[in-house]
Parts: C-alpha cells; structure tokens; sequence
C-alpha cells in the first residue's frame, strides 16, 4: 500500500477483509473530507477537493473489485481534482433504509450541494436507482443512469423479475419513485441495451422533458463493465458531469466497441441467427479489412464463394451501414 508522508492510506489496496476495508476507507476520509457511519450496512464517503462533485453509489464487494479497492467515482473524481461523495452498502440494499434518507435530509438542510459549481448523479443498475432517487437533493444536477431501474414495486415494475427477493424493499416511501425524483435535475442520461427488455421498459417510465435516452446496442445488462473493458467509462462519467454527454458524443465513443472481438461475435451471431446472410457478409468483410481477424475470414469462406473472398474490397464496408 502507497501511503503519505503521514501515514495515511492513499486507497484501500491492503484491506484484507471487509472490517480493514471499512478503517482504510475512514482513514481516507478523515483526511480528506468526512467518513461517516450511517447505520450498520451504509456509509458515507466524502473528499473535498473542487467545485465539481460526483455522487456515487456502491457495495463494498464492488469497490473491493476495483483498482485500489476504492469506489469507481473516486478514481474519476480524483484524476480530475474533483470532489467525490460516494453512499456505500454492505450488500444490495438498494439504499433504502431511513439512516441513509436521514444523511441525504442533513446535506440539503445544510446547503450542501450548494457549496458546488457542478454535480453529477451517477450509478449502474441498482446504484442507477439510488442516484436517481437521491438526486432530488441537488436540484440542477446532472443525473447518469446506466442500466436504469426505476422501482421495484410489483405494482408498476411487476414484469422485471430480476430481483424478486428485492421487492420486499419498501419502494413508495421518501426517495422511492425514481422517475418523480429526477424532475429537477437539469439533464437525465440514460444508458441501455434497447434488446435488454427489462432496461428498456424501465427507461421508458422516466419520461421527463430533460431525459436523453442513448442506446448502447447489443452491449448488454451489464454496461458499466463493457464501458470499462473498452475503455470508455471514465469518458462517459466525465463528459456528463461536464454537461457535454449528447447522443453525438456517446455514439463516437460507443464506436470504439467495433474494435472488440466480444462484440463483433455478437453482431455476427445476431445477423445471422436472424436469417440475414448479407449483413453476416458485410460484417466479415468489414471485420477481414480493419483486423484481420483469421475467425472471420473463416466464416466469409464460409459464407460465400472461395474467389469472392479473394476478390472482397480491400476498404472495409461502411462502418454506419454494418454496425
């Protein structure tokens, strides 16, 4: 483990178990900002270093996974010299217990995020819920949702059985509608697989005026960690907390998944299992001429005629058209 000329912790690579996570974690924050408990499954994180800040939500298996074992957010906030506040659970509780509405309750009586130029919501599936719900906080924010959860009240979300264990949860209390939380924020991002049905069912319930919708095709029910495996996460994170994530500026860096052979299997299965031969071809193509992928060319042999193969155009078929 890094650590400061004073002996405090800089992340939480030496945490050996949840309880020595949790003590570097406190160090952290009693450096940098405020570490609090909140009840015996959540806590706060907070480190002060600009006017732009990023609210985050994590468990702490998933911080665990990281790099340093610090929450996402944190590696983003702290590369730009921006202020991070992250809720963390022990488990997927969803965030909702009274402790933590409790502390959200504090920050806005206290003028908390008023104290910050920008503010960005952020979070992924579950988190993405949290964000949503808790970003009536800081009217004007900007709001981030990845895989989108809107509730999981049977009585609206009854057909999302992912989480059926979950819905126990109460989801009609304070901060528990998430749609109805986000009115006031300035600009709501969503990022989805349209094919992810549940996704796109629960995107569809936050229907405010200020909502962008990005699609992520074929990407999946997990798109935090395919944004992270091709390297776009953190310029995702960053252009939304700089109000600069437009449709335009997520399809370029969507784009970079053309580059991945995961991706590209994908596509070639979907075009074929639909019975469209020629866009299995164009994709061959298109694949054989910018990575000369040898699985590809197999399959363009395979898919047509051996002296077409050798005859295919050496530029590869418009990437709008293919993919």
């Amino acid at each position: 483990m890094t650590q400061t000329d004073l002996d405090i912790p800089v992340d939480a690579a030496a945490a050996t178990d949840r309880d020595s996570w949790l003590d570097l974690i406190g160090q952290i924050g009693a450096e940098e900002g405020y570490f609090q408990t909140l009840d015996p499954r959540h806590w706060a994180l907070f480190v002060d270093d600009s006017p732009t800040l990023i609210v985050s939500f994590e468990t702490i298996d998933q911080a665990r996974t990281r790099p340093g074992q610090m929450p996402l957010a944190h590696h983003i906030a702290a590369a730009n010299g921006w202020s991070h506040l992250c809720l963390i659970a022990d488990g997927q509780t969803w965030f909702r217990d009274a402790d933590v509405y409790a502390h959200f309750d504090r920050l806005v009586d206290d003028a908390f995020f008023e104290d910050f130029d920008r503010v960005l919501f952020y979070g992924a599936g579950p988190s993405a819920y949290a964000a949503a719900a808790f970003s009536v906080a800081a009217p004007g924010a900007q709001v981030l949702l990845v895989n989108p959860i809107a509730t999981l009240n049977p009585g609206i979300a009854g057909w999302d059985d992912r989480n059926r264990a979950d819905r126990r949860r109460d989801f009609t209390s304070r901060y528990g509608y998430a749609p109805d939380m986000v009115d006031g924020c300035a600009r709501l991002s969503l990022i989805y697989d349209p094919a992810v049905k549940p996704d796109a069912m629960h995107a569809a319930l936050f229907h405010a005026p200020h909502a962008q919708t990005l699609p992520a095709r074929l990407g999946g029910a997990a798109l935090e960690a395919e944004f992270a495996r091709f390297g776009i996460l953190t310029d995702i994170v960053m252009q939304a907390a700089e109000a600069r994530l437009t449709p335009s500026s997520f399809a370029a860096l969507w784009r970079k998944r053309r580059d991945d052979a995961n991706y590209l299997k994908a596509l070639l299965f979907k075009a074929e299992s639909s019975g469209r031969k020629g866009l299995a071809i164009k994709v061959c193509q298109n694949v054989v001429t910018r990575l000369k992928l040898n699985r590809f060319r197999k399959r363009l042999a395979e898919l047509q005629p051996a002296k077409l193969v050798e005859e295919a155009d050496p530029q590869p078929s418009s990437p709008s058209s293919v993919m």
